[in-house]
């Protein structure tokens, strides 16, 4: 017995020495770069968001993850719509994408298509930030795509080079651009309006020759980065639409990250939303109207619906409402409908 304890210190020893010239357990395999979406160019808050929350990561995982953006819908080869499968199938690891975007694939976002829904910032925040926005998020996880955080676009409102819109009268037989989602192009029509679906660089073409009367958009989000002044002289903030920005991460992606890491990921996320809805709505609500003055010192004429001219578009949309209403789910519908009456 006496023998057998130096074979069995040596055997120790040797274990030991075995385990110290082993490698360390790797830390989780990260891809050199991460790729990010975004549809619209760099210089735009909605792609300013974005390379904040790049930025963010980057420098707070030491370059552990390396995000770089793809911007004016690089990765999708241009066609907007693509941007929820290209991100579900891996394609894209990130994207910092608009519910008007992916609300072709998915049903449930046209809540924000439906016309003159959301009144004001907050009853939207409310939407969002309550149990409508987390049920989203949950449909969203359904589907692969992790949500990391709201940003924002803005309320989209109407330009045009003819007339001030006041009534839907108004809008008789003027040709407006739209992007193609089909809730969109109904409003229009129940309108008067003659919807026209086209991209930006042909839009700018088609208002410099006159054949395209109008379009609508955000103020912050798209209208004065575009100096939409050089082809509008008349803008209406009817509020019809909102378009809020989901940030998402592809959820294989997300898994593959340490969990110090995801944190870090989630808190980058919020700040840069946080960061990007303040920076698009800046200028936009009293007493800063800057935003505004800024259009009137261009040459705009600005018209602000009172309620009752409102109510005039709401009771003219109401066959586009109650259809629409019945494709995203008549109880997510009156889930949000109740927390806009509540606030």
């Amino acid at each position: 017995m006496k023998r057998g304890l130096p074979c069995l210190l040596f055997a120790l020893v040797v274990s030991l020495s075995l385990a110290m010239l082993l490698p360390a357990p790797a830390p989780a395999a990260y891809k050199s770069e991460y790729k990010l979406s975004v549809v619209v160019g760099p210089k735009f808050p909605w792609g300013e968001g974005a390379t904040k929350f790049a930025d963010l990561v980057r420098e707070r995982t030491k370059g552990r993850i390396n995000i770089k953006v793809y911007t004016s819908s690089s990765l999708m080869a241009g066609k907007q719509t693509n941007e929820f499968l290209i991100l579900k199938q891996g394609v894209a690891d990130f994207a910092f994408a608009s519910t008007i975007n992916w609300s072709s694939t998915i049903n449930e976002l046209n809540l924000f298509n439906l016309p003159f829904f959301f009144p004001d910032y907050q009853t939207l925040d409310a939407v969002k930030e309550g149990s409508v926005g987390k049920k989203i998020a949950a449909l969203l996880e359904e589907k692969g795509v992790l949500f990391l955080g709201w940003g924002e676009n803005g309320f989209r409102e109407i330009t045009n080079s003819k007339r001030a819109i006041h009534t839907p009268a108004d809008l008789d037989g003027l040709k407006i651009r739209v992007v193609g989602t089909p809730a969109f192009i109904d409003t229009m029509k129940a309108l008067g309006a003659n919807p026209v679906n086209m991209n930006w660089g042909e839009a700018q073409v088609a208002f410099q020759q006159g054949v395209v009367d109008g379009q609508e958009n955000p103020v912050v989000g798209v209208l004065i980065p575009v100096q939409i002044w050089q082809f509008h002289k008349y803008i209406t903030l009817w509020h019809y639409v909102i378009d809020p920005l989901m940030l998402t991460v592809n959820q294989e992606v997300f898994q593959s990250f340490t969990p110090e890491d995801r944190k870090i990921v989630r808190a980058a996320a919020g700040e840069a939303t946080n960061w990007q809805v303040e920076t698009v709505r800046k200028g936009l609500i009293p007493p800063d109207l800057s935003a505004l003055d800024l259009l009137k010192s261009k040459g705009m004429e600005i018209t602000t619906l009172t309620k009752k001219e409102r109510q005039l578009f709401i009771d003219k949309t109401r066959g586009v409402y109650e259809e629409w209403k019945g494709k995203i789910g008549k109880d997510l519908v009156e889930e949000a409908e109740k927390i806009i009456e509540s606030h």
